[in-house]
């Protein structure tokens, strides 16, 4: 169920990993079912758009004028960067956004850009130059997870060829390897998948990375089971996991943190050992 909303909060809040801020919500909510994803802990099903675009656009002049981020920094070294897409996957839900408007608000601002992660590659959006002002993060894991995990959307290799097709078109274009998943072969998976994006990306020297480690949930792990949704097998580890609170409050858990320490060091050997041009601009 798609419903036109009216955003009362107007909260940007900090970010400083994937982007400086996260925007109000031009979306709340997602039209993928994925196994691992936070928003479905909070809104199970349908999707909430705001109908009061402008008012959001406002909020991000007025605080980015305002804001005394410095620059240059990990998310940009000229730009204070906004997440649009933080409670939805803006590329999939564009047709129901005023998108070309928001991609120009962006992309004429003076001291603004907008960031989103996707798993959807939206072809229509190529005919929009943003002129590196809205930067796409495509989030990226090995085929055999996907298939379980992200049912029904974009196919890994299309995701990865889509990389130099939105930089041609103006996009600034980063990779979201996001969540990690942890499981026997995990590794061996993902020098493969490494193997790939090293193989199809032209453009090496444009590309960054991100790299988050898995956070599930009890109440996500309950609702998978009573729905037969796949792939809890992939997420559900109790013997590796450990609680956590999560920065704005959610009770989770992760990987243990001392696991985690080198899950995160082997991670970082494979990639730097096959696509050591992929700068990793932060992991956890």
């Amino acid at each position: 169920m798609i419903k036109k909303v009216f955003r009362k909060s107007m909260l940007i809040r900090s970010s400083g990993r994937s982007t400086d801020y996260i925007s109000p919500s031009f979306g709340y909510g997602c039209l993928y079912n994925c196994s691992y994803c936070y928003m479905k802990r909070h809104k199970p099903s349908g999707l909430d758009i705001a109908r009061n675009t402008n008012d959001i656009l406002t909020e991000i002049n007025s605080h980015a004028y305002f804001d005394v981020t410095e620059k240059p920094n990990q998310t940009h070294e000229k730009y204070i960067t906004y997440d649009i897409s933080c409670n939805e996957d803006f590329a999939l839900h564009a047709k129901y956004h005023n998108w070309e408007h928001i991609f120009r608000f962006f992309k004429n601002h003076e001291i603004a850009m907008g960031s989103f992660a996707t798993k959807y590659v939206n072809k229509d959006l190529l005919s929009y130059n943003p002129e590196s002002k809205i930067r796409i993060r495509f989030s990226l894991m090995p085929q055999i997870y996907s298939d379980q995990l992200e049912q029904n959307t974009s196919k890994i290799i299309d995701r990865i060829e889509a990389i130099d097709d939105f930089i041609e078109a103006g996009y600034d274009v980063h990779i979201n390897f996001s969540p990690v998943i942890v499981v026997d072969g995990w590794l061996e998976e993902y020098a493969e998948l490494f193997k790939q994006v090293d193989s199809i990306v032209k453009y090496k020297d444009k590309v960054k990375a991100e790299v988050i480690f898995l956070t599930h949930n009890e109440k996500k792990h309950n609702y998978n089971i009573e729905n037969n949704l796949p792939g809890e097998e992939l997420l559900w580890f109790p013997s590796l996991q450990e609680r956590k609170i999560s920065q704005y409050g959610g009770d989770n858990i992760r990987y243990e943190h001392n696991k985690k320490k080198q899950y995160i060091e082997d991670f970082k050997s494979v990639h730097s050992r096959i696509i050591p041009w992929n700068k990793i601009r932060y992991i956890f």
